[in-house]
């Protein structure tokens, strides 16, 4: 047989950072695949900043990105760019990443062209269809339009089952981005060598913060603005580091409050380089973000989650993860329990990660020579560790 043709479409950057592993074990592969990437640049600065991180070049890049966009206007660039090419590179399978806009439209334009769609990270939940939106939906959606499945967990498997999802198509794979964790953390500069050498010189704690989905815009993040005055004033060797995400209605909301405050830093998003020893370097995380769920867990850094439901209930069970809602009072309630109390810091910091192991693109690699018979055997599956420490 020949090489399968495989393409990955993907469009922001933590869709990036998740798909690199892949990208680059397929490459390795380069006997059995054909691989080519496409880029929606839904988010056109990060998403250029992460292809230069990994060293990721582009077919095609689509430019959907326009200011102000509305999700209908995505979905239909998206549809209207992605189909003449497709018609061009003619792919077996195109892989998609996640839940975000750029994830259901490619599966669907696929789908128009009876192209194989494998999406990874697959069978995230909440059950609430508004929370987080629109991902919950993209994410169900794109489940009818999948053909092979690579959940990242044994209950994200579940949830496909109960979906209808056929057993055969689902394959347990492990999350990526403990992958790209581990490459990163390998290959990033020190921490002193970044404009954030100054972090080393801190004599306290230091606090990781990012608040940007669009279902905590308003009211929400202004409450979690001001559950971070509250704990900087309670606690007076904890430093808060904030990269405030570029939407303007989440920059402007979050300057307006929380700019001037002593010992609360904002900051651009830094490239991952250097996220990653920034992040390893934070003794508690803040977050809404469902990529820091993941990676806080496989650094060992305890994680508050400022939203009301999570599609990764698995840390939550593990205990290296605590829902804590976007109420001002719960959030700083949460935070002065870890920062005060060390049995209660050290429980989450023991509980393992669920998510991965670091060879998630591996199996996803075999799980693809699998469907395409260029292997008789099925990868195995992802068992998650319950155990583990503090990187």
């Amino acid at each position: 047989m020949s090489r399968v043709r495989v393409t990955l479409v993907f469009g922001t950057r933590p869709e990036t950072i998740k798909l690199a592993p892949i990208y680059a074990e397929l490459t390795r592969r380069a006997d059995k695949f054909h691989t080519n990437i496409v880029v929606t640049a839904q988010h056109r600065q990060m998403l250029d900043q992460m292809l230069g991180v990994f060293g990721m070049e582009p077919a095609a890049d689509l430019d959907v990105m326009q200011e102000g966009q509305s999700l209908t206007e995505v979905t239909c660039r998206v549809l209207q760019r992605l189909e003449p090419v497709l018609r061009q590179l003619r792919p077996d399978v195109i892989l998609v990443q996640g839940d975000t806009t750029t994830v259901f439209a490619a599966s669907l334009a696929a789908f128009y062209q009876h192209v194989l769609v494998g999406h990874v990270e697959a069978g995230l939940r909440t059950g609430d269809k508004f929370s987080p939106y629109p991902e919950e939906i993209n994410r169900r959606l794109t489940s009818q339009l999948a053909d092979l499945h690579f959940a990242a967990t044994p209950l994200a498997r579940a949830n496909l089952l109960a979906a209808r999802v056929s057993p055969a198509a689902i394959f347990v794979t492990g999350n990526p981005v403990v992958d790209a964790l581990r490459t990163i953390c390998e290959i990033a500069p020190p921490l002193r060598e970044t404009e954030f050498g100054w972090v080393e010189d801190l004599p306290g704690r230091l606090v990781l913060v990012t608040a940007h989905r669009r279902e905590n815009l308003g009211v929400p993040l202004t409450r979690i603005c001001e559950a971070l005055q509250q704990i900087v004033q309670k606690h007076a060797d904890v430093t808060i580091l904030y990269p405030v995400h570029p939407n303007p209605a989440v920059h402007d909301a979050v300057h307006e409050i929380l700019d001037g405050t002593e010992r609360v830093v904002l900051c651009e998003p830094p490239d991952y380089l250097t996220f990653v020893p920034l992040l390893s370097r934070a003794d508690l995380i803040i977050t809404d973000s469902g990529g820091l769920q993941e990676e806080g867990p496989a650094l060992g850094i305890p994680v508050l989650v400022t939203r009301d439901t999570t599609e990764r209930p698995e840390g939550i069970e593990a205990g290296v993860a605590k829902l804590v809602g976007t109420e001002t009072e719960a959030i700083v309630a949460a935070a002065d329990e870890l920062l005060t109390s060390p049995a209660a810091y050290q429980a989450m910091t023991s509980g393992g990660c669920p998510y991965g192991d670091g060879r998630a693109a591996q199996r996803i690699c075999d799980a693809l020579e699998y469907a395409f018979e260029l292997r008789t055997q099925p990868p195995e599956e992802f068992v998650p560790n319950r155990e583990g420490g503090r990187q």
